[in-house]
């Protein structure tokens, strides 16, 4: 790890003391310590898939040397003598940064060794985030199936713990509601030398015992809900993982290095937010000119629009589905976005010198205005092209096709270059649907799916004067902050394949406050914003994953900038793309540099694995995850890439975020 700048203006001093053979943590009010049976714990033995045979050692030595306090102590065994140290010292920051080390002398090998770092903080029920995990412990996902994710309460008994690979930011937080403490540990993901199985790495994850909650780092184990040694592999279920032990021969030296950060927040649900900067200072993403350039994206991407664009007599539009697919559907929203190039193509038609650009953007809008209306507010979003049938129907693609509509219409009112009557038809009966269904008194969303009416509403009120549209993106609005913002239940709902806390959920809500806040000019709705925005950047990789061999090492694949999906489905996807211009604005808004050089870095980034003919999968194993091929053998996920499932989002988010940029004067 390099040094951490600051987040804001200060940072709480986090100080350390050494007393009774082991380390005490404290910002002068919150105490996280190691715990009193030793300094240093480590099992020597493996039964029923998890530690056993634990020794617990005590700092025998302690000394000085220059910023660095320095620990020592001895595990002996048969075999021989491990020898132990720590070395702290305080970053200029006020962080507590130690790195552990542990060297084998014996002559023989030391076999089934577990290796930790044990910290406790006072207190059961803490709350618990685990970036692209576990948010809160996921009460909105465990409400639906606590069997799909990972979940937590904090009673004592429970564990969550993880690969380090699995987490795009390397960090865990813990926060008491009632103290409005927080306490934070950053890690140096690391595979493990002397591991049984290949691709072994540290896990970290937070273990709840009588009366305190410890934060841990072990050399391999992992489990959660009850479950030792599984990992959060499949979309539906765990797979065993076990074994997960080390042997160290004469000779071997492991370390392990951490970052401690204790300090006060404002209110419940804000702990989260100061160790998601911090990460990003750790690991600087910000190098977005080793990516192809975004004029390469932009052609690329519409390049390959153009041959999913089909028409006959009664349609005209763009497929959802690659040609190897019977099945050829015309889908708004979601998976389709054929919504998304009647406005994107607008803006970008300069840029790209396609004179049919006009003619797709037109017909395909018209099209889509003939869809049927359902009930309470929505209306059908898929066209089936052989049997020329509508239905379907979801807030969350109808709120993002509303949304591209209405910045359709918005730019070409600009241009005057398009003739928007059906448009505008379309998006008022939409709008007077949804903002019947937002203010009715027995209006209760289930989740934050229909956050997606936010915005588009909102712009509506700017295009046709209707005060109940801005009355009903207002009061969605509130509803949604007095649900998220203390996380009493994280931001959820919105990827339709998941019932769990995710990033499209937060997405719902950051864009509909931020679009809030620039139409209605009040400066709630940009700290509700920035909320959302955080909670959305915790899902986003701040560092270069090491890949074993796959498709994805196959092209050094840096995993930097891409965004893990949710809590139930733990791959990595370009969709981050899509709300890489916002960040890119909060930056400006908040005079944060770093937002604006990370939110190029997600554009660009997303381009990897783009084949010669523009084409991209959507699934990305990162980690012990995968939802399609072989998955069998959980040691064979790790480092796969699912190319196959090429629905169209995945070229139109380049497209509509690359004009969103464009627009904002940013590329």
């Amino acid at each position: 790890m390099v040094s951490v700048s600051p987040t804001w203006d200060s940072y709480a001093q986090t100080r350390f003391s050494v007393e009774d053979g082991g380390v005490v943590f404290t910002d002068g009010k919150d105490v996280l310590c190691t715990p009193k049976e030793g300094l240093w714990s480590i099992a020597s033995g493996w039964k029923d898939d998890w530690m056993t045979d634990w020794t617990h050692v005590k700092a025998s030595k302690v000394e000085k040397t220059g910023a660095w306090t320095i620990l020592r102590g001895t595990a002996s065994f048969e075999q021989g003598d491990l020898e132990l140290t720590d070395s702290y010292s305080q970053t200029e920051e006020g962080l507590v940064r130690c790195v552990r080390r542990f060297e084998w002398t014996g002559k023989d090998t030391l076999r089934n060794v577990t290796l930790s770092v044990r910290l406790q903080e006072k207190g059961n029920g803490l709350s618990l985030f685990a970036p692209g995990i576990v948010y809160y412990g996921n009460k909105n996902g465990a409400s639906v199936n606590p069997k799909l994710i990972a979940t937590w309460t904090g009673t004592p008994g429970e564990f969550a713990i993880f690969e380090d690979h699995r987490y795009p930011m390397p960090f865990v937080m813990l926060e008491n509601p009632s103290t409005l403490r927080a306490v934070a540990v950053h890690t140096t993901p690391s595979p493990v030398r002397g591991a049984v199985l290949d691709d072994q790495w540290w896990s970290l994850g937070t273990e709840a015992r009588e009366g305190c909650t410890e934060i841990v780092m072990y050399s391999g184990p992992i489990g959660y809900n009850g479950q030792r040694s599984v990992a959060k592999a499949r979309q539906r279920t765990s797979m065993r993982y076990s074994d997960t032990f080390i042997d160290m021969e004469p000779g071997r030296v492991i370390e392990k290095e951490y970052l401690i950060d204790l300090y006060a927040i404002d209110r419940p649900g804000t702990g989260f937010q100061r160790p998601v900067y911090t990460s990003l200072d750790l690991y600087k993403p910000y190098d977005a000119e080793r990516f192809p350039t975004f004029k390469e994206i932009v052609d690329t991407k519409y390049r390959f629009a153009l041959s999913r664009w089909m028409e006959n007599d009664l349609a005209a539009g763009f497929d959802m589905y690659d040609s190897r697919y019977s099945r050829k559907d015309i889908v708004m929203g979601w998976c389709g976005q054929a919504d998304s190039p009647g406005y994107a193509l607008q803006v970008l038609s300069s840029r790209l010198g396609d004179p049919s650009i006009h003619d797709k953007v037109q017909r395909s809008l018209d099209f889509l205005t003939g869809c049927k209306f359902l009930e309470d507010g929505l209306f059908a979003v898929r066209y089936n092209f052989f049997t020329g049938e509508w239905d379907q129907g979801d807030p969350v693609s109808c709120g993002q096709a509303m949304y591209n509509f209405a910045k359709a219409i918005e730019t070409a009112r600009k241009t005057k270059e398009y003739d928007t009557s059906r448009w505008e038809k379309f998006l008022r009966k939409a709008c007077d649907g949804v903002a019947a269904r937002i203010l009715s008194k027995e209006w209760n969303p289930k989740s934050t799916a229909e956050g997606f009416f936010i915005a588009p509403l909102a712009i509506s009120y700017d295009l046709f004067g209707v005060k109940r549209y801005r009355q009903a993106a207002e009061k969605a609005a509130g509803e949604f902050a007095s649900r998220h913002l203390e996380m009493d239940g994280c931001y959820w709902g919105g990827t339709l394949d998941a019932t769990c806390e995710d990033k499209e959920g937060a997405w719902a809500a950051f864009q509909g406050f931020l679009e809030c806040y620039e139409r209605f000019e009040d400066n709630k709705y940009l700290d509700w914003a920035k909320h959302a925005m955080d909670v959305c950047l915790s899902y986003v990789v701040v560092w270069d994953i090491p890949l074993p061999a796959g498709r994805m090492a196959d092209h050094n694949f840096k995993t930097t900038g891409w965004t893990v999906v949710s809590a139930q489905n733990q791959h990595i996807d370009v969709y981050g793309v899509l709300f890489a211009p916002e960040v890119c604005k909060m930056g400006r808004y908040l005079d944060d540099d770093r937002l604006v050089k990370l939110s190029k870095v997600m554009f660009r980034t997303c381009f990897q694995l783009t084949d010669a003919y523009g084409s991209q999968g959507e699934q990305l194993q990162h980690t012990n995850f995968a939802q399609q091929g072989d998955m069998s053998n959980v040691h064979k996920l790790r480092g796969g890439y699912s190319e196959h499932w090429t629905v169209f989002w995945i070229t139109t988010h380049f497209l509509n975020a690359a004009a969103r940029f464009a627009e904002a004067g940013e590329i």
